[in-house]
């Protein structure tokens, strides 16, 4: 029988997956102990919440609390422990860090799980630039733990010990793709759908008469610029357009970015990272505004948690960012299914 005909639990099978299992738990042994000694709390958030995020493409799995009268009201299991995390914050922690459990629908494949682990943590009163310093020291954590000088997904591979490449999406979209992203944003961060479409077209890109501006820019994204970032070493894809940074503050050198980054390597997103918004009112809009072209395009949307808007105004300047472990240990260890790290994969 053909191993991927076995289920998980076959022993013969289970035999194959353990050393990149064993190799997980000592990149997590090795991340809880450089966290405290940078003086993080652990939190432990819990997964189920009133609203699971209010990003469009985002799809949760959707429960029910049930009271003891019979009565009932719907909740979500969370796609990321960001909007508990965030009231922490307001709460009055200042550096805290959570390996959680989270579950995201319409999401499976050699890199997707339903259900996964998010590695996230914040700083108060710190850039977000921090955080690109905290995610290189990670990666180089992960490949000593697991034995390894490369991370390596298929047959790309990734020095984490060399100094990163900083890259803007503009340049990236520019290098990779021979696109004038930032023609395509006026002063106020609205998006030219046209002219998107337009370069998009003439650079070979399909495009459907459908599609609206951040399809395009995705489309591109996943595409054209995706698989050539982080090979040889780590690629940090920086300020991206306002539209496409839900959760992040403007960027203080052009409002029409923001201060939001992913860390790549091996062509792979591993982190996605912010300067955190903290306006409540500018941070209800955009949810409203997500939520609405989510209603659009599939057919539902996510509440609003007000608690979350509340806290807000409480919260510090913070910089926060969320790690995708499995990912992580995949290509410390060479894995090339996240199924294979992860110690009972999704049914």
């Amino acid at each position: 029988m053909p191993e991927t005909d076995r289920p998980w639990w076959h022993p013969d099978r289970h035999a194959d997956r353990r050393p990149a299992l064993r190799a997980r738990g000592r990149i997590l042994s090795a991340l809880r102990g450089w966290f405290d000694l940078q003086g993080f709390v652990e939190v432990d958030p819990g997964a189920v919440q009133i609203s699971p995020g209010n990003e469009t493409h985002l799809h949760a799995f959707a429960t029910r609390a049930v009271h003891p009268d019979g009565s009932s009201r719907p909740l979500y299991l969370h796609t990321s422990p960001e909007f508990a995390m965030k009231k922490l914050m307001a709460a009055g922690e200042r550096r805290i860090v959570a390996f959680s459990h989270v579950w995201r629908n319409r999401e499976r494949g050699a890199l997707h799980a339903p259900e996964f682990t998010l590695l996230e943590w914040y700083r108060a009163e710190a850039g977000y630039d921090v955080l690109m310093e905290d995610s290189m020291a990670i990666l180089r954590l992960a490949a000593r733990a697991a034995d390894a000088t490369q991370l390596t997904f298929r047959d790309r591979q990734c020095d984490p010990f060399a100094a990163p490449e900083r890259l803007s999406v503009t340049e990236a979209f520019a290098r990779h793709a021979g696109i004038d992203l930032a023609a395509t944003l006026d002063p106020t961060g609205t998006c030219d759908r046209d002219a998107l479409a337009r370069q998009a077209e003439a650079a070979g890109q399909r495009v459907r008469a459908d599609d609206s501006w951040s399809d395009i820019f995705s489309r591109i994204l996943s595409d054209r610029v995706e698989p050539r970032l982080g090979l040889g070493r780590a690629t940090i894809l920086d300020l991206y357009p306002l539209p496409e940074a839900a959760l992040a503050r403007p960027s203080a050198t052009d409002p029409r970015f923001a201060e939001r980054f992913e860390l790549y390597a091996c062509g792979v997103e591993l982190a996605n990272g912010f300067g955190e918004l903290t306006d409540a009112v500018e941070q209800r809009r955009r949810f409203e505004a997500e939520m609405a072209e989510k209603a659009r395009l599939y057919g539902e949307s996510y509440p609003i948690d007000e608690g979350f808007l509340s806290a807000l105004d409480l919260m510090p300047e913070a910089a926060g960012i969320a790690l995708g472990l499995d990912r992580l240990v995949m290509l410390a260890t060479g894995a090339p299914r996240i199924d294979d790290v992860i110690w009972t994969p999704f049914p």
